[in-house]
């Protein structure tokens, strides 16, 4: 995805599923998957790259049309920085939304990450992500919207 910081790497693997009770409803009856945050910066100034990732347990996916919404919580990290350490003791929640682009007049596709909230604020809400707002540049996606549970 497109980040500010040129040269730094972030990389987000979804692998989410959902049933539904019916058609209108928007909360899953049932939510599985597990999705990854990877995030990769460069050597700088004689340091080496630094890197920090967390794994996380879908515990949400809403679609319709052309965007999606997946939350979970995190259940393990990785890296060499550490910097979800704390995140994973308070079982942090996340967001990621996905907007995609469906034909060639309407723009590029995007996704969406949220942070993570700090000690003694409230955890993400499930289903809850910020908007589609940062271009994916490399790699893409399918999306299969919703469909009634059977």
């Amino acid at each position: 995805m497109d980040y500010p910081d040129a040269g730094q790497d972030i990389r987000v693997t979804v692998d989410a599923h959902a049933t539904f009770e019916g058609a209108g409803w928007t909360r899953p009856e049932k939510a599985w998957g597990t999705f990854r945050i990877y995030h990769r910066m460069p050597a700088a100034n004689g340091e080496p790259e630094l890197v920090n990732w967390g794994d996380f347990k879908v515990d949400c996916l809403t679609s319709g049309g052309p965007t999606a919404t997946v939350t979970g919580r995190l259940v393990r990290t990785g890296g060499n920085v550490g910097a979800w350490d704390d995140y994973l003791k308070r079982h942090v929640r996340m967001g990621i939304s996905f907007y995609v682009a469906e034909s060639k007049g309407s723009g590029p596709s995007r996704i969406g990450l949220s942070g993570g909230t700090e000690d003694g604020a409230p955890l993400l809400s499930k289903c809850m992500a910020p908007a589609a707002d940062a271009e994916v540049i490399k790699g893409g996606y399918d999306l299969t919207d919703r469909a009634p549970a059977r």
